[in-house]
């Protein structure tokens, strides 16, 4: 009949073998069951909320580079104005600044990381943090392909999981179709 075609075709349909890659491992969707596929679902759903964490980390990190190397142009840009001498904040930590005052403007110190400085020229320290503005942008960029592979194995194991629920209510529907068949036969015989 119509129906069991219809059955038999979104059967067909959601048979075919769906490959989905997740750390060069490949997995066979087709093969794994509701259960299964739910806990890869929500394993890639981690990841996926990790990674969009790292990559706001690392966009926050290009908005302080950005900042510092402003900061820099702003303080060596005016020849005729000397910056010698000129009040500014000076940070003791993140959040408590105290005033103080300019005596060589072309020396600063850098934060190299774990605590490490060194003293370095404005266009040395430019050309510093321009490498590190490179190498955050570089990630950045991997984190953000990263994340799209992420959305796309989440969106192929939830298509997976709609066609073995159809095929699931396929079955369960040919079932009963065969067996109300089977009831008018065996009433027909009656």
């Amino acid at each position: 009949s119509e129906k069991d075609r219809t059955v038999d075709s979104a059967i067909i349909v959601y048979k075919y073998i769906i490959t989905y890659t997740m750390s060069g491992d490949n997995i066979n969707l087709d093969s794994l069951s509701l259960e299964e596929l739910n806990q890869v679902k929500q394993q890639e759903e981690g990841r996926l909320q990790a990674l969009t964490s790292r990559y706001a980390q690392l966009r926050a990190a290009a908005a302080r580079l950005n900042a510092s190397q402003n900061a820099i142009s702003e303080l060596v840009s005016s020849p005729t104005e000397s910056s010698e001498g000129k009040e500014v904040m000076v940070p003791l930590t993140e959040s408590v600044y105290v005033p103080g005052k300019l005596r060589e403007p072309n020396k600063l110190l850098v934060d190299l990381g774990t605590g490490f400085y060194v003293e370095k020229s404005s266009k040395d320290t430019t050309e510093f943090l321009g490498r590190k503005l490179k190498l955050v942008d570089a990630n950045s960029e991997n984190i953000a392909k990263a994340v799209q592979v992420t959305r796309q194995n989440i969106e192929t194991i939830t298509i997976t999981m709609q066609g073995k629920l159809l095929e699931i209510r396929a079955r369960q529907e040919g079932q009963r179709h065969r067996a109300a068949a089977e009831g008018a036969a065996e009433a027909a015989e009656n």
